[in-house]
């Protein structure tokens, strides 16, 4: 794949990816209504490590994998890209209220795997398709942390109104990527 859409592709994905932390972020953001620098640190750096990790960890069990599912690796990337975007769609309906500081302990180890395990089944799909997965995890990585640092402004400013229509968003823009590789794979595009 070419680098230049390489890193267009990898900057759409990881916007679609980030807007689990981004959403969190603005339930922080809302609930705290006044975050200190190193609460807004600790979310946002957690945020991206784990989003720059998960893709990996991934990358790695797609590649186990590939030689098995190499004539079915196009469907395999659209069912999971469009089952996460279908599962951030079906949560945007829930509420996400956050009674505690999640910027600690285990709750935050927590709070960064369940926002990025989207991430984990993004860097499988792209083992079966010979994704270059340090780049991509690297640019996933930098948006999850600077989305989660605005996102925690934004819950601040806004409340928490904004997060739901931010996440069908998200979804959308999953199903959309999972689409184009099948259609790029079957020749339609």
């Amino acid at each position: 794949m070419d680098i230049k859409i390489l890193i267009i592709v990898s900057i759409f994905v990881a916007i679609a990816l980030a807007f689990d932390a981004f959403s969190v972020a603005v339930s922080a953001g809302a609930y705290f209504r006044k975050t200190t620098w190193r609460q807004r640190f600790r979310l946002s750096f957690h945020f991206g490590l784990f989003q720059f990790i998960m893709p990996i960890i991934g990358w790695f069990l797609g590649e186990k994998t590939s030689k098995l599912l190499q004539n079915y690796d196009h469907w395999v990337a659209f069912m999971i890209l469009s089952a996460l975007g279908i599962k951030m769609i079906l949560e945007s309906t829930k509420s996400k209220e956050i009674k505690e500081d999640i910027t600690r302990g285990w709750k935050l180890i927590a709070l960064s795997i369940s926002t990025s395990l989207d991430a984990l089944a993004v860097g499988f799909g792209l083992a079966l398709l010979d994704g270059q997965i340090l780049l991509m995890a690297l640019i996933i990585g930098i948006v999850a942390g600077a989305g989660t640092y605005l996102g925690i402004f934004i819950g601040e400013t806004l409340a928490v109104h904004f997060q739901r229509k931010a996440q069908i968003l998200a979804g959308i823009v999953l199903i959309l990527i999972g689409t184009q590789i099948l259609l790029n794979h079957l020749g339609v595009i």
